[in-house]
C-alpha cells in the first residue's frame, strides 16, 4: 500500500493513544496540504520531497470561492480570445474589450456594468458572453457564480409575471450577496413578457440596496430586436461600395436604443432600464459574410481536433443559405450550423 507523507503523519498522530498532548484538526489539515504531494516508497530518500502549491493545493480542497484565486480578470486573454475568435465583428470586440477591461480594473464601479447584445442569429452574441466569462473565472463559463437565464426554459408563461419578478429579484440578491463578481447572462431577451425585466432596476442602478452592494457584478442581455435593421444597414454600406470595418457603433447605437424601446415585441419595450439610462451600451452584431464562415468552419475543425482543411471549410460555407435574396451576401443562419456541418464534408 503506497502512502503520502501527509497521509502517514496523520495516520501516526490519530493512532497515538499513549501521547498526553493530541494534534489539533488545525495542525493535521496543515500537515495533509503541506506534505500530501510526497510518497513515501520505503527506500524513496527523503531529499525527493518537494512542497505542493499550498494555495492550489488550499483552493483545490475548498472548491470555488468568490477570492482573487477563483476570479481574476485576464485581459490580455479576453482581447486574444476576441481577436482571434470572434469573426466579423469588429464593433462588438472592440466596445466589449475596453468595457469589461475599464469596468474589471475599477476596484469601486459605481454601478454594475450592463452590456446588451443585438443582432442576428449565429453572429456570436452567446459566444462572446461565454469568452467574456472565461477570462473572468477560473472556471470559465462553467463557474458558480455565473448565471444563465433562458427565456424558454425560465419564463415560459406570460400569466405567470407576477411571480417571475419576485424569483428574479430573489435569485440575483442571493447570487450577489453570496459574490459581488457575480455575472447574470439573460439569453432570449426578445422571448422575455414585458416588464419582467423592469424589476431588477434597482440592482442596476447606483448604491446600494437592503445592504447589498451590486456595483460588481455584470449584466448582460441577449437579443435578437434590431437584428433586421442592423443588417439593413451593413448591406447599405455594402452596396455603396464601403468596407466593413469603416462601420462604427454611432451608426447603430442611433437606432437601436429606440427600437428596442418602442418595439411591442420586445421585453425593453417602455422598459424603465432604457428611461434611466441604465443600459451602458448597445452593441450591434453584423451579419457574417462567405469568408467569416469559412473562419468559423476552421476553428470548428481545430476544436475537434482535426486537421483544418480549406476545402472543407469552403463546402461548408457555400452550402448555407445567403440574402438578401438578389445579393447574396450575408449568410442568413450566421455561423450557427457550420459546427455540425463540417462532419458532412470531411
Amino acid at each position: 500500500m503506497m502512502l503520502t507523507l501527509g497521509q502517514f503523519v496523520l495516520w501516526a498522530s490519530l493512532r497515538c493513544n499513549t501521547c498526553k498532548m493530541k494534534p489539533r484538526k488545525q495542525h493535521v489539515l496543515l500537515l495533509w496540504i503541506l506534505l500530501s504531494s510526497t510518497v513515501i516508497k520505503g527506500t524513496e530518500p527523503f531529499s525527493s520531497f518537494k512542497f505542493p502549491n499550498i494555495k492550489e493545493t488550499w483552493n483545490s480542497i475548498w472548491g470555488e470561492s468568490c477570492n482573487s484565486y477563483w476570479i481574476s480578470f485576464n485581459q490580455t486573454g479576453l482581447e486574444a480570445d476576441l481577436g482571434n475568435k470572434l469573426f466579423g465583428q469588429h464593433i462588438a470586440s472592440n466596445t466589449i474589450f475596453k468595457s469589461v477591461s475599464g469596468f474589471m480594473k475599477d476596484n469601486n464601479p459605481k454601478k454594475p456594468l450592463v452590456l446588451s447584445l443585438h443582432g442576428p442569429t449565429g453572429t456570436g452574441k452567446n459566444f462572446v458572453s461565454q469568452l467574456i466569462a472565461d477570462n473572468v473565472y477560473k472556471k470559465g463559463y462553467h463557474s458558480k457564480f455565473v448565471h444563465v437565464f433562458s427565456a424558454t426554459l425560465h419564463f415560459p408563461h406570460r400569466s405567470e409575471i407576477a411571480t417571475y419578478k419576485s424569483q428574479l429579484q430573489e435569485w440575483i440578491k442571493n447570487n450577489v450577496t453570496n459574490c459581488e463578481r457575480s455575472m447574470f447572462i439573460f439569453d432570449e431577451m426578445d422571448k422575455i413578457p414585458p416588464g419582467l425585466i423592469d424589476s431588477i432596476k434597482p440592482y442596476l442602478d447606483y448604491g446600494k440596496v437592503e445592504g447589498v452592494f451590486f456595483q460588481k457584478s455584470i449584466i448582460i442581455f441577449l437579443s435578437d430586436t434590431g437584428a433586421d435593421q442592423i443588417t439593413k444597414t451593413a448591406v447599405d454600406f455594402w452596396k455603396n461600395g464601403k468596407d466593413r470595418e469603416e462601420m462604427m457603433l454611432k451608426d447603430f447605437e442611433s437606432f437601436i436604443s429606440p427600437i428596442v424601446f418602442n418595439s411591442d415585441q420586445s421585453s425593453f419595450s417602455k422598459s424603465t432600464l432604457i428611461d434611466s439610462c441604465l443600459l451602458d451600451v448597445f452593441i450591434p452584431f453584423l451579419p457574417l459574410e462567405y469568408k467569416h464562415v469559412v473562419q468559423c468552419a476552421m476553428a470548428a475543425m481545430r476544436d475537434k481536433g482535426l486537421q483544418p482543411d480549406e476545402n472543407v471549410a469552403d463546402q461548408v460555407a457555400r452550402s448555407l443559405v445567403y440574402h438578401p435574396k438578389l445579393e447574396q451576401v450575408f449568410a442568413s443562419s450566421g455561423c450557427k450550423t457550420v459546427v455540425n456541418r463540417v462532419h458532412l464534408y470531411r
